[in-house]
């Protein structure tokens, strides 16, 4: 695999954070950059963790949570979102998809990154050398960081724009990225 391919895959693993982070965006007034650093940081960590761990157990973890990690991914997301959309419904101010919230935002690192595992698991079948996977990891790192970033601010500037229908819109996009990620591995 070269180094085109990598970072191919690497962007194509980063959409599910860039969605998020969006929506992120859309619910948080104002970050500092010390906040600001560690939403991105988190995404990009846990991708890269997510993946390291599919390498480190090769092919003989991946039988057992193939079956179920698009409903892990799906559930999480469809949780999230589905508080968001009733969130959004109510005066109140508590939001669910407060990356400010260390829980919220690991759970969303998670929900994002379990397609990382996989491939981790296919870099294993492939024989990735560990000069390879180092250079994976730290593409994927950066990518996915750098598509939370993008997310954060193209979030804070649709909440501008939308207003208060930014809630309920990024429920509804959260709950469509769950469901794709479900429809996606049931066609398979």
């Amino acid at each position: 695999m070269t180094f085109i391919e990598i970072l191919l895959l690497a962007i194509g693993l980063s959409f599910d954070t860039l969605a998020f982070s969006i929506v992120g965006g859309m619910c948080i007034k104002k970050l500092s950059l010390w906040q600001n650093l560690r939403i991105v940081a988190t995404f990009g960590l846990i991708q890269a963790l997510f993946m390291m761990a599919g390498w480190l157990l090769g092919g003989s973890f991946v039988h057992y949570i193939e079956a179920y990690d698009h409903w892990l991914a799906f559930g999480l997301l469809a949780f999230i979102g589905g508080k968001m959309v009733l969130d959004s419904m109510k005066p109140s101010e508590d939001k669910s998809v407060d990356l400010m919230n260390t829980t919220k935002l690991i759970l969303a690192g998670v929900a994002t990154s379990i397609d990382a595992l996989a491939v981790g698991i296919s870099m294993a079948a492939l024989q990735f050398d560990v000069r390879r996977i180092i250079l994976a990891l730290v593409t994927v790192f950066i990518v996915t960081a750098g598509a939370s970033e993008l997310g954060l601010k193209g979030g804070e500037w649709a909440s501008r724009l939308i207003g208060k229908k930014s809630y309920l819109i990024g429920g509804l996009v959260l709950i469509a990225i769950g469901v794709k990620i479900l429809i996606e591995h049931l066609a398979v």
